[in-house]
């Protein structure tokens, strides 16, 4: 039966770049130094237009500029002439291709943005959960000590308080960057490590114990994901609680992560599991007593947007990472996101929208 309201008529793929404040570096090898993005926009046969932002991320997730505009040009035909409240249908087409995650998981919410936005409505009205006050973290890169301390520096002094420090490279340095940072903050930040699959099982207890002595809250995915009984092991000797991130992509990636029980936190980015499998996902890891974060993948403005509605649903327990915009030199959004105290405040971000004139200016 065919299922009434407004029909997609156009995908459009609009390729951005919005330069850094510096560097960010993680990992082994990785290194960016400007968001180079892709607004995914879904037009509709009475005007309506939803969008949302695709962060490529080769060295992640494969994807690159023009793979996302590949793979809309490919989707567009399976998706054209659907009812915008056709979700199964719309599910389907857009789950018929693989991997693809930034690509897939923004398409879900430029049509979540489009559906609201028929019905006269806004994400706002559909997502804004009851935590609207939400405690923001900002992701530290890994630099020369003097740079992650200024950096540090400046962020907090616009409002964050809370810090993800990338480790993993050089664990003496690491651990003298983390001791500058609580000589200089205090109990004033709190700080916690994303070591991106860096460490070995044999080095891992002891750097995780070494950073529990610092004070670190806990660490993100400190081994390779493929090691997985090791992790499972890792993560039952209590050293220090777990976050998985590189390990949970998909639903399916959480259900075998849970079966093996190989950590405390989940870490949901929306950039890659859009609304529809980040709510599923937050559910699940309810169930599963699971505290969880909403992360970003170096979002801009509007993916920040996006993840700090999800940061506002019951059931999310730690801080977010929802202040990448202020390692962006200029954004696309009308008005800028602010911080206070730690805190952002998601209700009152609902005026926010992308600017055209800024958004011609960063077209690519």
């Amino acid at each position: 039966m065919e299922v009434g309201g407004p029909k997609i008529v156009r995908l459009e793929a609009v390729p951005y770049r919005l330069p850094l404040h510096g560097v960010l570096a993680w990992g082994a090898h990785s290194r960016l130094s400007a968001a180079e993005h892709v607004l995914v926009r879904v037009h509709l046969d009475d005007g309506t237009l939803g969008e949302a932002e695709a962060p490529p991320r080769p060295t992640i997730y494969g994807e690159t500029v023009a793979s996302i505009v590949g793979i809309l040009s490919h989707l567009e035909a399976a998706l054209m002439g659907l009812s915008i409240d056709d979700e199964t249908a719309l599910n389907a087409a857009r789950n018929s291709v693989a991997q693809n995650l930034t690509a897939r998981g923004a398409l879900d919410m430029a049509l979540w943005d489009a559906r609201q936005k028929a019905r006269g409505q806004s994400l706002f009205d559909a997502l804004l959960g009851p935590n609207t006050l939400v405690r923001a973290s900002f992701i530290l890169g890994i630099a020369a000590p003097a740079e992650m301390l200024d950096e540090a520096r400046r962020v907090v002094e616009q409002g964050v308080r809370v810090l993800k420090v990338k480790v993993g490279r050089q664990h003496a340095r690491d651990l003298e960057v983390i001791e500058a940072l609580r000589f200089e903050f205090g109990s004033e930040v709190q700080l916690y490590a994303d070591s991106n699959e860096t460490l070995t099982p044999e080095i891992a207890p002891a750097a995780l114990a070494a950073m529990r002595e610092a004070g670190l809250m806990y660490v993100e995915e400190p081994l390779p994901v493929r090691q997985i009984r090791a992790r499972a092991h890792l993560k039952a000797s209590g050293v220090l609680p777990l976050v998985a991130d590189d390990s949970c992509f998909t639903p399916l990636d959480l259900e075998r992560e849970l079966d093996f029980d190989t950590f405390d936190i989940l870490n949901i980015k929306t950039a890659r599991n859009g609304f529809t499998d980040g709510l599923a996902m937050l559910r699940r890891a309810q169930q599963a007593g699971k505290g969880v974060m909403i992360g970003s993948q170096a979002s801009s403005g509007l993916g920040t947007l996006h993840a700090a509605l999800l940061s506002t649903q019951e059931g999310v327990t730690e801080p977010c990472e929802l202040s990448f915009v202020l390692k962006i030199q200029s954004d696309l959004l009308n008005l800028p996101i602010e911080f206070k105290d730690g805190w952002l405040d998601v209700a009152a971000l609902r005026e926010h929208q992308v600017d055209e004139e800024k958004l011609r200016a960063a077209r690519v």
